[in-house]
């Protein structure tokens, strides 16, 4: 049985941290006496829609477009349920929250949506993409179910009732992971070890503590699974890229890795371009995994034909799947494509699957959360890698796990290499610090 990744989470939350540079965007959490509440109101269910809300730190230090993919496929999903007539006959209505990517705007999002007036309150959260979720604790404390987010921080391995796009096996009991500890499996080196036939390779990062602390991260997963680990670090206010490119193609890097944010990204490729260092694959992560690649790399042919992506997810560009070309076509008027959008249409699916199975007994928080809590090898329709939620009183040591893995071509777009339902791997399971 194909299992999930549990170490997305890092993925995530670093791509953030690389945008932002070290910086933190300013807000506190509200005090635990705040949360005690017991709120466990549900809006009325008989003749009236059924409301869910968005939090996305749409308008937030690291720039306006960063964090609304899942946000833009969720909408997109949900208006296609309500053209095919709802949830037994009643509409979805989405609130949209822009908490600006600080932790009091989204304190004050959490409470104007599970809250609400006048009796409006959401039954529940979808595809939540927030810088700072500092209202996780509240979201939990409500008992409102917090279905599909993106794992940027580890509140989605910290609390109950919410339900991250990824799964968890955290025990989830109000401390992040284990101890403090999270974990991520090698699955992505070992699959270019054993199908790219790779043995060296480069991470490049900046000499900045966000950036350092995750390529270090990677060097380690690296070094587990046997490769021979070039580092390779540039200033970050003056960096040399081209003088790291010609090091790792002296040293015959097959792969590189980077910690850098996507102009840092942008600008190594074109340095590799330009010193002909030739890899097998420059690997990004998911939250790069959109259609801009032609523009965001118009500057280095080679390298942007030697990018390659993983996630847990099925590629976006896959529209021979019938769920993928749904997505596609519910999606045309978007200007851009990414996996994200793809995450947050998943996200909406999930919801909707679980609010139909409560349709006749009443679409209630405690019976989302019910359905959300019992949910296991969830696909929404062949989307995403089966995500299981399981509370393990201790970290797995392996696990086996399954990607996707996509390839750029110029004039094809993202391309498929396997399925991801079958690209698996019995893998170790490795600490690190959220």
């Amino acid at each position: 049985m194909p299992r999930r990744r549990p170490g997305r989470a890092a993925e995530a939350a670093v791509a953030v941290l690389l945008l932002l540079l070290g910086g933190t965007a300013c807000g506190s959490r509200l005090p635990e006496s705040d949360f005690e509440h017991g709120d466990t109101r549900t809006p009325p269910s008989t003749g009236t829609p059924i409301r869910v809300g968005i939090i996305t730190s749409a308008t937030s230090p690291v720039g306006g477009d960063t964090f609304t993919g899942p946000r833009d496929g969720a909408e997109a999903y949900f208006d296609r349920v309500n053209a095919r007539g709802g949830i037994a006959g009643r509409r979805v209505e989405v609130r949209l929250c822009d908490d600006g990517g600080s932790g009091v705007g989204n304190n004050e999002c959490v409470h104007k949506l599970i809250d609400g007036a006048d009796g409006d309150a959401v039954v529940a959260l979808v595809a939540t993409t927030a810088l700072d979720y500092a209202g996780a604790s509240r979201v939990s404390h409500a008992r409102v179910p917090d279905i599909g987010g993106q794992p940027i921080g580890a509140a989605y391995d910290t609390w109950p009732h919410l339900y991250g796009i990824y799964g968890s096996l955290a025990p989830r009991a109000g401390t992040p992971g284990w101890g403090g500890k999270l974990y991520g499996g090698t699955e992505v080196y070992r699959y270019f070890k054993r199908e790219q036939g790779a043995r060296t390779a480069a991470v490049v990062s900046y000499n900045q503590a966000a950036s350092a602390a995750y390529a270090r991260l990677v060097e380690q997963g690296l070094k587990a699974e046997g490769y021979k680990v070039v580092p390779e670090q540039v200033d970050f206010a003056l960096p040399n890229f081209r003088a790291a490119a010609a090091d790792l193609k002296q040293q015959g890097a097959d792969l590189v890795f980077d910690a850098l944010d996507t102009h840092g990204n942008a600008q190594l490729c074109a340095a590799m371009d330009q010193v002909g260092a030739h890899v097998v694959a420059k690997v990004t992560n998911v939250q790069n995994w959109t259609s801009t690649v032609p523009g965001d790399y118009k500057n280095s042919p080679r390298c942007r034909n030697a990018l390659w992506a993983t996630g847990s997810s099925r590629d976006f560009d896959e529209v021979s799947q019938p769920a993928v070309r749904e997505f596609r076509d519910a999606t045309k008027g978007l200007k851009t494509h990414s996996q994200w959008q793809l995450e947050g249409w998943a996200a909406a699916m999930w919801f909707t699957d679980a609010a139909k199975a409560c349709a006749k007994t009443g679409v209630t928080r405690a019976c989302v959360d019910g359905f959300m809590n019992r949910s296991e090898n969830y696909t929404a329709d062949g989307l995403l890698v089966p995500v299981t939620f399981e509370r393990l009183a201790e970290p797995p040591t392996t696990r086996r796990t399954c990607l996707s893995v996509a390839r750029w071509q110029d004039g094809k777009g993202w391309v498929s290499q396997g399925d991801m339902n079958s690209t698996c791997f019995e893998v170790p399971q490795l600490p690190y610090s959220p």
